[in-house]
């Protein structure tokens, strides 16, 4: 059984969803976003919480009870208050600064990076060294912060690179004489 699963997803005020057969669709103060479920799952909405169950005791069924649960209840949080993932860059001369609609990046090589901002994703960068990705999906702004930092991840013998804020790297000692 699912624990997870298990749980209704409750509706704040001012989310409306609609349920059409396997499709859903959630809107909010900050936009609107829409999913498919699997054929493994039943969704019904009832009052002010949405209700998901498996369909048959097989495994498959099982495993998506729960994950079908969360990707609606990311729905709803989206839309309601919206995803934020803070990038920390450490290093000397490593930069991060908007120019348009595309992110410059200055993070030690010989030229400077830059990343196209997807539509539906916002960056901001306070200061030189902090990015801060946030969007309405989850997934989106989770992919969007992980390719900025694939770009340079930090190294573990001085720590350099575009990190996680809040993200602990684990340190190695350098050669001996």
């Amino acid at each position: 059984m699912s624990r997870i699963g298990k749980q209704p997803v409750a509706i704040p005020s001012g989310v409306t969803v609609a349920l059409n057969g396997t499709d859903l669709s959630v809107k909010g103060p900050k936009g609107e976003l829409a999913m498919s479920f699997v054929p493994e799952v039943t969704v019904s909405h009832e009052d002010d919480k949405i209700v998901v169950k498996p369909t048959s005791d097989t495994k498959r069924a099982r495993s998506m009870w729960g994950m079908q649960r969360s990707m609606i209840s990311n729905l709803i949080e989206g839309v309601t208050d919206g995803f934020v993932k803070k990038l920390a860059l450490q290093g000397v001369g490593y930069r991060a600064q908007m120019k348009g609609s595309a992110l410059n990046l200055q993070l030690g090589f010989s030229h400077d990076i830059n990343f196209p901002v997807p539509a539906g994703i916002k960056i901001e960068t306070p200061d030189q060294t902090t990015v801060v990705v946030s969007g309405i999906d989850k997934q989106l702004v989770g992919e969007t912060a992980a390719k900025i930092r694939e770009y340079r991840k930090p190294e573990p013998y001085k720590g350099k690179g575009v990190r996680y804020d809040g993200e602990y790297v684990f340190r190695k000692e350098g050669k001996k004489k």
